[in-house]
């Protein structure tokens, strides 16, 4: 037999390294001498650069960056074996770096992506693979470009600092200084959004309240955006706001898209993809997935379980997820492929204490699932 072992992190309780270790150790107290493969993945969030590190090897480095509040921040994002840079938003421009009693997306900056990819460039990767969410930000990459190059000025000829409030401040934007590594750089998002940039369904509309948009701050950012799509259309020759995902990040998908050229992929998509995950199927006669929560929407959007899931489909293997919690609509995944689903939870607890012994309780889960699986295999012989 071959287990092969694919879990998203419990995000805050669990990396999906730490899922990974459990799953190898009940493996094997179960089934001694079973083969297994570890492949941790993320769906472009939170564990995307250490999932990737840990799948496919390579460097962890550090960049010192501008955060979201203009204060020194430290960046990490891995450099893969062949010369990928894998990047998270939020390791840069993350919403963590905001206090809760100073969120307001007319101050923050996306200078620190920029500095990061900069960094990327600068040591030789030419092929990035870029995580968006989680960010602070809702400049419309102003403050991203405005690190790799681009220069952004007002009426008077002065540079604008590179804030979401300021961009209805944008009289010209220039593109000529952009990093020259660029024209020769694959870049690819890792984005599950598809909102447009502007409307009711746009970056500001939809996520500017988790970042402190109030619906003043909405309606003058709104405005600014605007404003600025239709300069960087002017510059570009071309429209940037209405491709599916230019709202993701706080406009970031506008300015990676729209201006970079880089291409936007599902999260779970393209992580596989960048692990070669469909080689890795060869000889598996389980898979085993999952993440902490499970529900319809995981289905409906193609979260980790479910990408992994249709990636086994297609070879006929069955896949088990693990959860914290399962939610209506998580059956959807039956009808994917032969598949199971088992939550971590034993008994009635708190989500804290859920948390808190996340690491033991999903320890005897996978090794309860391992025993039902030996069980299986005897009945009818």
């Amino acid at each position: 037999m071959k287990f092969l072992f694919a879990p998203d992190s419990f995000k805050g309780s669990l990396s999906a390294l730490a899922c990974c270790d459990l799953l190898e150790t009940a493996a094997a107290r179960v089934f001694p001498g079973v083969e297994t493969v570890s492949v941790p993945v993320a769906d472009g969030g939170e564990g995307t650069v250490d999932a990737l590190l840990r799948a496919m090897g390579g460097e962890r480095m550090r960049t010192k960056v501008t955060g979201p509040l203009f204060e020194e921040e430290t960046s990490e994002w891995g450099l893969l074996p062949d010369g990928t840079a894998v990047l998270e938003m939020a390791q840069a421009s993350g919403l963590p770096y905001v206090p809760a009693d100073r969120r307001d997306p007319r101050k923050t900056t996306s200078l620190g992506t920029g500095e990061m990819i900069a960094d990327a460039l600068e040591k030789g990767a030419r092929r990035l693979l870029i995580g968006i969410g989680g960010s602070a930000t809702n400049d419309g990459g102003l403050g991203m470009l405005t690190a790799l190059g681009a220069v952004f000025t007002d009426r008077n000829g002065n540079r604008i600092t590179p804030i979401g409030g300021e961009m209805m401040h944008v009289a010209k934007a220039d593109f000529s200084g952009l990093l020259s590594g660029l024209k020769e750089t694959e870049i690819t998002v890792i984005c599950d959004v598809t909102n447009p940039l502007l409307g009711p369904d746009g970056a500001t509309f939809i996520y500017g309240p988790q970042k402190g948009a109030t619906p003043e701050i909405r309606d003058e950012l709104e405005a600014g955006m605007a404003h600025f799509a239709k300069v960087v259309e002017k510059a570009m020759g071309h429209d940037i706001s209405s491709f599916p995902g230019a709202g993701a990040a706080g406009g970031m998908g506008a300015a990676l898209g729209g201006v970079l050229g880089a291409k936007l992929k599902s999260g779970i998509d393209a992580v596989l993809d960048a692990v070669d995950f469909d080689s890795k199927l060869d000889g598996v006669s389980l898979a085993v997935t999952g993440e902490g929560r499970m529900d319809g929407q995981s289905v409906r959007f193609g979260k980790v379980p479910v990408g992994v899931a249709k990636r086994c489909a297609v070879k006929g293997i069955p896949t088990v997820a693990i959860v914290g919690g399962i939610g209506d609509g998580a059956e959807g995944l039956f009808d994917l492929c032969e598949s199971t689903i088992m939550t971590t939870v034993s008994g009635p607890m708190s989500l804290e204490t859920a948390m808190r012994d996340a690491a033991g309780l999903y320890a005897s889960a996978a090794e309860r699932l391992f025993r039902a699986i030996r069980i299986g295999m005897g009945l009818g012989k």
